[in-house]
């Protein structure tokens, strides 16, 4: 989820060393940098429909100079999944897919920090088969433009890389780009548009929807589920980030943090492009029963992983690669996530849903009937985490023993035989221990 610069400063650079070169990159910004005045620009009139605080998506800059041939030849076509619409909003479009019965259970699937929302395609595909309403979100990217004390100029010429030509894609999908910290609060802001624009009911007294959350998604699920209960039905955890030990993370990733973006973006593009396992936030996991040294292959299986079945062409690899290609304010959103999103540290937010569980299960006891008991939130009163066995991301041993100390041990875990990238290759076995969880049931829609 997150990058090591190895391929681009040896391991073996003393850390006082790197931080030297960090402070002459940074005065030779303060020196050079122009004024911060914005630069006057020249909107198109599609871009004028996007807040001037945003990057306008694909849908303004690619779709309208491209036919239907070339846009169903993209390795992610706007057309990849039924309901498709654009969502205007104070933050830039947003692009959302919805389909199934409507009168089925509500699911919002929340894709992870590399891999548009076609990773979540076989699980959404394979839940609307069971009979349930799903709602894909294509999330925006917001790009951090205040770094400590720094403040990066995209018109300077160290930074010109800042700002995407035109004809740019944003990285991923079809939705607008927010100059803003990737931070919960905008993801939150996220969730609450997509729920609003649906034609149906998604929230109210009578009326909740069911939360699935993958990689970086599951760590925004779960901070949503800490601040509104009351609206989810169930939460889903699938490989979760949140949880992440600190000592899984280098020093020198550590500091990466405090590095301006005009240092990070060319390796980080460099990292991408050779595949997203291949910029994962921490150190490579030893085999398990291997020897010292020995450590799980983190390209292979997650960057060969097929994306869509109606795509079969199209890899996780090929994906990532194409975006980072196409647009630059992809490794920008990249490392705004690292920065700002919730990958690590999230036990107290874990917490308050694990003491809120507790307080459930016992008022449900008392509840006087079934109905007051589902308005509680978390029908099933536990979170269900699914996890690949193999995965050199998130350490399922760990996740484990930490999961079930802050949710208070009101957690169902299962694995599948994979690694990060189980809900790609493992979807129908996944559908299965979700389908399941609900007891077969399509719950409270």
């Amino acid at each position: 989820m997150s990058f090591r610069l190895s391929s681009a400063i040896p391991s073996t650079l003393p850390i006082s060393l790197a931080l030297g070169t960090l402070g002459t990159l940074s005065l030779l910004y303060i020196y050079t940098r122009p004024s911060t005045t914005p630069a006057t620009s020249h909107s198109s009139p599609s871009q004028l429909q996007n807040p001037p605080n945003s990057i306008p998506s694909p849908v303004d800059t690619l779709l309208p100079h491209l036919s239907p041939a070339e846009q169903s030849a993209l390795p992610y076509p706007p057309d990849i999944f039924p309901g498709a619409r654009d969502v205007e909003s104070p933050y830039g479009s947003l692009r959302v897919y919805e389909w199934g019965p409507e009168e089925g259970r509500k699911v919002l699937l929340v894709h992870g920090i590399s891999t548009p929302c076609l990773s979540l395609g076989g699980i959404a595909e394979g839940l609307a088969e069971c009979g349930a309403r799903v709602m894909l979100i294509a999330f925006f990217n917001p790009i951090v433009l205040q770094l400590s004390h720094f403040t990066i100029n995209p018109s300077h010429p160290l930074n010109s890389t800042l700002t995407p030509p035109p004809t740019d894609l944003w990285g991923r999908g079809y939705s607008a780009t927010p100059l803003l910290p990737h931070d919960p609060r905008l993801y939150t802001s996220a969730l609450l548009i997509a729920l609003a624009s649906s034609p149906l009911s998604w929230t109210g007294a009578s009326t909740s929807f069911s939360l699935i959350g993958y990689s970086l998604g599951g760590g925004i699920c779960a901070n949503f589920t800490s601040y509104f209960p009351a609206l989810v039905s169930s939460l889903i955890l699938i490989a979760p980030a949140g949880l992440i030990r600190a000592h899984r993370f280098s020093a020198l990733n550590r500091l990466t943090y405090a590095l301006p973006d005009w240092v990070l973006e060319p390796v980080v593009k460099r990292r991408l492009k050779s595949g997203p396992a291949g910029a994962t936030a921490v150190k490579p996991k030893r085999a398990e029963g291997g020897p010292e040294g020995e450590v799980v292959e983190e390209g292979g299986a997650f960057d060969g992983a097929v994306l869509s079945t109606s795509r079969p062409g199209v890899t996780v690899k090929d994906a990532v690669a194409w975006q980072v290609s196409a647009h630059h304010g992809f490794p920008k959103s990249f490392i705004s996530s690292v920065r700002h999103g919730p990958i690590s540290g999230q036990h107290a937010v874990w917490r308050r849903i694990g003491t809120r569980l507790s307080a459930q299960n016992a008022a449900t006891e008392h509840a006087t009937d079934a109905e007051q008991a589902a308005q509680m939130g978390l029908q099933e009163g536990k979170v269900l985490v699914i996890c690949g066995k193999s995965d050199p991301v998130i350490d399922y041993r760990e996740l484990v023993e930490d999961a079930m100390e802050v949710l208070q041990g009101h957690v169902r875990f299962e694995t599948c035989a994979a690694g990060h990238e189980v809900p790609i290759t493992r979807s129908k076995e996944v559908v299965e221990y979700i389908w399941d969880f609900w007891g077969g049931r399509q719950g409270r829609s």
